[in-house]
């Protein structure tokens, strides 16, 4: 199954300088939320459209959730354990610089997590496929409980939706399975892209993160993460940098990247490689981790810190005191009140602009 339903407008976006979305700040959602058989097919104007004919008194109530925010945090010592012993007094929010007011709180162990696997396979991962498929299988088999859900990508000049979101193991172990370096370099096969090619073609990595964020985990609720195993190296999206991670925001999703850097690979074909800032700014923008991983061994203890992240983080809420709807981007701190803590957490959102 290929993401087919943005693809006939993404270069669109990137030649019309890539118009803001209309994704709102949501409040505390249904655990499970909407359930996606594939690619979204009606627009969230229309479903809101249909929804205020039938049913005024629940839109009514939307609009008023609307207005919260959710963080969820995670907090490590200095020794880089995980610190699960915080009250909510010890969190001060801040947005825009301004204090915010803590709404709700709790400690999430429990809530469903979303979750999407992005796996490059373009040349330069030919030497570290087969880890990247068994570690990303005990990753989800270790890290997946009941109502969780996970999809699987494959991009490389293309951008493959390998399994759609789904509880079931068996599924996503197979299509982790699928993935295949498919690269002129190593000697694969080149798909034919449902996205129109860039000028110099190559690894798609930006527009398979947009994709999976715009068009697959936007309508998701709840926890939200992507998962993505890959060098940072993009050689051919049509979008940029910003504008994936500028999806990853809208849809409130975190962006863990294991980097699986093979800088020789680069070398060896004249290139510099700058694919650590690159991973660098997905994750901390979106509030995720960057990992750089340079062996089977070190892949294996990246998924277990994301998997212990991923069970230990706390939920804080609040209704921001700017309530303009005006579309920008709002920045967001959280501060812990013990000495010598690092606190991993989105950096901001997209306030609504209606």
């Amino acid at each position: 199954m290929r993401l087919t339903n943005l693809a006939a407008g993404i270069l669109t976006l990137a030649l019309a300088g890539y118009p803001a979305l209309s994704t709102e700040a949501t409040g505390p959602a249904n655990p499970r939320g909407q359930s996606s058989a594939g690619p979204m097919q009606s627009s969230p104007a229309n479903v809101s459209q249909q929804d205020d004919q039938k049913q005024p008194q629940a839109q009514e109530t939307l609009k008023v959730q609307t207005t919260v925010v959710n963080v969820f945090v995670t907090v490590r010592d200095k020794h880089n354990g995980i610190i699960s012993d915080l009250a909510e007094k010890d969190f001060t929010i801040y947005e825009d610089g301004q204090p915010q007011k803590v709404a709700f709180y709790s400690k999430e162990v429990n809530m469903p997590i979303t979750l999407g696997v992005l796996i490059d396979t373009s040349g330069s991962m030919a030497n570290i496929i087969g880890a990247e498929q068994d570690t990303a299988s005990r990753f989800l088999q270790e890290v997946m409980r009941k109502r969780d859900e996970a999809m699987v990508i494959g991009f490389d000049f293309d951008v493959n939706l390998l399994a759609d979101f789904t509880q079931d193991m068996s599924v996503l172990e197979r299509a982790i399975r699928r993935a295949r370096v498919n690269s002129v370099a190593s000697g694969g096969v080149v798909t034919p892209s449902t996205l129109p090619q860039g000028q110099n073609g190559g690894t798609d990595l930006y527009d398979a993160v947009y994709l999976a964020c715009h068009d697959q985990l936007a309508a998701e609720a709840g926890r939200k993460a992507i998962i993505l195993l890959t060098d940072a190296e993009d050689t051919g999206s049509k979008l940029t940098l910003q504008q994936s991670i500028e999806a990853a925001q809208r849809s409130d999703t975190v962006i863990h990247v294991l980097r699986l850097s093979d800088e020789p690979f680069y070398f060896g074909l004249g290139m510099g490689y700058s694919g650590a800032s690159v991973a660098r700014k997905m994750a901390e923008d979106t509030g995720g981790r960057e990992i750089e991983v340079r062996n089977e061994k070190s892949l294996e203890r990246a998924f277990d810190i994301i998997s212990e992240e991923l069970r230990s983080q706390y939920v804080l809420g609040y209704y921001p005191t700017n309530a303009n709807h005006d579309g920008t981007f709002r920045k967001i701190k959280i501060e812990v009140d013990r000495p010598d803590v690092k606190v991993l957490a989105r950096k901001g959102y997209y306030a609504p602009s209606h």
